[in-house]
């Protein structure tokens, strides 16, 4: 286990409303203002999704890229560093195209890899086809854009060892296991122990639990020597019940425990290193 725990924090999502929580960034400005706040507060990582006008999930290369062309003015404008991880997850009849098209014009140092396709919340399908899965590994390779391997069952992370084998994924590969979706795996640390027995070697593997099953799983990851854990507004959007979260205060609490269990909080430059990333 290495001592340097990377957290890294998922602002938005393309769920979350702020019906919801207040708090769930959607603008440019907002997104913006929540990844300086969370790199202050120790995240080293920022996971991005973008939101339309009307708040709702949009995988537009333009809205996409206008909104991380402004995260990175205003990184560069109070001096902070954070790795940016962006989203390639579609809707359900979406081109791969239009789910790579932002990293070719970004290239971010990481982006998401959803190792298979699955029943969405128990009302769509999040589509991740084979075809799609080889084109996305192939091409971050050639892009050095680190893909951030999502697992919500076990039956993915059997995909990514395959992918690995084929050349499709070039190793060390970064795992991030998210529990308690509906229509994945169950959050609880008897799903967080099975799923990390799967996992091959030489790799570096985060965890997430959503909803009710946040800080059991976050808990859990640091009791096993997880290399990073993530939280955010698109995972949980309370501290406690009926306490509205914010992503800040997600970060500065996972820095705290990462503290409390004798962990010493990533830097970015750090992350990098451990996660094996590029920085553009």
């Amino acid at each position: 286990m290495n001592n340097d725990l990377v957290i890294s924090v998922a602002l938005t999502g393309a769920w979350p409303t702020k019906a919801d929580n207040p708090a769930v960034p959607f603008t440019k400005e907002e997104i913006a203002a929540d990844v300086i706040a969370c790199a202050k507060a120790g995240a080293s990582v920022v996971h991005i999704h973008a939101r339309d006008a009307q708040g709702i999930g949009t995988m537009d290369t333009e809205v996409f890229c206008g909104i991380v062309e402004h995260v990175r003015t205003e990184m560069e404008k109070h001096g902070v560093d954070i790795n940016l991880n962006l989203t390639t997850s579609g809707a359900l009849g979406m081109t791969d195209e239009i789910r790579i098209a932002h990293l070719e014009r970004l290239r971010p140092e990481m982006c998401s890899y959803d190792c298979g396709s699955m029943n969405w919340m128990h009302k769509s399908v999040f589509e991740n086809s084979p075809a799609f899965l080889e084109k996305l590994g192939r091409r971050t390779q050639e892009l050095g854009v680190k893909p951030e391997l999502e697992i919500f069952d076990g039956g993915m992370v059997e995909n990514a060892k395959y992918y690995i084998k084929t050349g499709v994924l070039r190793p060390p590969c970064n795992f991030q296991l998210v529990l308690g979706a509906p229509g994945g795996l169950a959050g609880g640390i008897e799903n967080l122990m099975f799923l990390r027995s799967l996992l091959p070697d030489n790799c570096t593997w985060s965890a997430t639990g959503i909803g009710r099953f946040h800080m059991p799983v976050l808990l859990a990851a640091l009791a096993l020597g997880a290399d990073g854990i993530r939280v955010g507004l698109e995972d949980n959007v309370l501290m406690a019940k009926g306490v509205p979260a914010t992503n800040e205060s997600l970060v500065l609490r996972a820095a705290e425990l990462a503290r409390l269990a004798g962990r010493t909080v990533a830097t970015a430059a750090r992350a990098r290193e451990l996660l094996d990333l590029r920085k553009p």
